[in-house]
């Protein structure tokens, strides 16, 4: 005799997920800057000097750090669900068929992107492009490199190089191409910046059938949304301040906001407001005298992990 079969919950929820979102994070120069930016944005990893996995207490990730150079491909084809590296190392490993989920503008010292320039000696006749022609020339970014020349219809030799690309000119190239923050590294081995071949930020980068996925999509997206948070909270601090009902707008007209301070009324009496506001942390300095002579008290700054519009 047949007997009715109780159906089964579904194995799969937004809370438990059938398995880890596998997370491929760069090792190497943007390792520390990452895992910075992942713990303010409510992901503390910790990563062993002899491992390449780090632990984290969320069953829901999986990570494993891989240079950046590398991620795209690994993307692309299935080993990780999505990764974070750089828009430079997603054109020069041809990886097209990666999804770019998020624009993540930070690199291993600053909260902006980062050049890739042709560099030469401070002596050298080299103004730009059109001098390379016939002359050598090293790097870390081949393709990237002879694109460009084949762009401007220049033929010269490129060479790989392993490292310390900027104690290579003059000596045994005519010219690097180079990524760079501010140039002061280029400029201790004394290159100057002949031309600017690209500007490149870090993204959130996922594998297309992950996001074709709607549960490691929805996680994906979950973590674009905090990292973004992270990011926009860097350069801002929150300010809370008490002030007279009567002095409330002189003193609103000094703050600027993301979009109208929080204004409140304090618990005892109707004639102090309380205001909260975020600010650019720049402004902070020049902004407190003027807000205390304007009739604010009780003045207090604190810092921010994110901010999500």
């Amino acid at each position: 005799m047949a007997t009715d079969t109780a159906p089964q919950p579904d194995a799969t929820t937004e809370d438990e997920p059938a398995q880890p979102l596998r997370l491929g994070l760069p090792k190497g120069s943007l390792q520390d800057s990452t895992l910075e930016l992942l713990h303010r944005a409510g992901y503390d990893f910790s990563v062993s000097n002899r491992s390449y996995f780090p632990s984290i207490d969320d069953e829901s990730l999986e990570a494993m750090l891989v240079r950046a150079q590398e991620m795209a491909r690994y993307v692309e084809d299935g080993t990780f669900d999505a990764g974070i590296t750089g828009k430079d190392w997603i054109m020069e490993t041809g990886s097209d068929d990666v999804v770019e989920v998020a624009d993540l503008v930070y690199s291993k010292r600053s909260m902006r992107p980062v050049r890739w320039v042709l560099a030469v000696p401070e002596g050298s006749d080299i103004s730009g492009v059109k001098d390379l022609d016939g002359k050598k020339v090293a790097t870390e970014v081949t393709n990237l490199t002879r694109q460009w020349l084949a762009e401007h219809d220049v033929k010269a030799q490129v060479e790989f190089s392993w490292g310390a690309t900027e104690a290579k000119c003059p000596e045994l190239v005519d010219a690097i191409v180079e990524v760079t923050e501010t140039g002061s590294t280029l400029r201790a081995n004394g290159l100057r910046i002949a031309e600017v071949l690209m500007e490149s930020n870090t993204k959130l980068i996922a594998n297309r059938a992950a996001w074709n996925d709607d549960g490691k999509r929805r996680r994906i997206e979950n973590l674009a949304m905090l990292i973004e948070g992270a990011i926009r909270s860097e350069s801002r601090v929150a300010l809370k301040l008490n002030a007279r009902r009567d002095d409330a707008r002189d003193i609103i007209d000094l703050l600027p906001a993301l979009r109208m301070p929080t204004v409140s009324s304090l618990a005892l009496g109707d004639d102090w407001v309380a205001i909260e506001t975020v600010i650019e942390e720049e402004d902070v300095r020049s902004l407190l005298p003027k807000l205390k002579r304007a009739g604010a008290e009780g003045i207090f700054e604190y810092e921010l992990n994110k901010i999500i519009p």
